[in-house]
């Protein structure tokens, strides 16, 4: 025999709501320790042009979503989050060469206060094609006050006009994190 309990919050000893539902089915998690927030997503709007062969950093400018204002898509184009603890963190760039066959090799990283953590590089040197989608995806423990994350790309292009791809009606090129709970 099944049981039935209807609440429409849920609370700790201390009085403290957990859990609340609208009645529809909706439930909202309350309490910072069952949500994966801070988090945010960040695309390019317009092709960023870069330097060839060149560590650059990647100016993500149009928020698709930024849940506690911690990503910076103006000047700095870095997220800061305020909440210590673990954040599953993601990019990808399409990179383009501008022409058939220019491609040669691509690296895009992520870094934590100006040091790499993470990376991922195709290199096409046997068969370049005009452009590639790379992704890169890294678990980074932040501190929740001065730690921040940025994404560079190093683009090697036989032409030297290498350029990374935005566009405001596509996320062509995008930049993610998320605090993971539990871990």
């Amino acid at each position: 025999m099944a049981s039935i309990i209807k609440a429409n919050q849920l609370q700790d000893f201390g009085g403290n709501s957990i859990l609340t539902s609208d009645g529809a089915g909706v439930v909202t998690p309350n309490a910072s320790g069952i949500k994966m927030t801070p988090a945010f997503e960040a695309t390019l709007s317009a092709n960023q042009g870069i330097s060839d062969a060149t560590d650059t950093k990647v100016q993500f400018d149009t928020e698709t979503f930024d849940t506690d204002g911690c990503y910076d898509n103006s000047s700095n184009y870095r997220f800061t989050p305020t909440t210590a603890g673990k954040y599953y963190v993601y990019a990808r760039v399409q990179s383009d060469a501008q022409a058939s066959a220019n491609f040669s090799q691509g690296i895009i990283k992520i870094y934590k206060n100006g040091s790499r953590v993470a990376q991922s590089q195709m290199n096409m040197n046997g068969n370049p094609p005009e452009n590639i989608m790379i992704p890169v995806f890294n678990i980074v423990d932040m501190n929740g006050s001065s730690d921040y994350l940025e994404i560079y790309a190093y683009i090697d292009d036989t032409s030297s006009t290498p350029t990374v791809r935005g566009s405001s009606s596509y996320a062509w090129t995008s930049f993610g994190a998320y605090k993971v709970i539990g871990a």
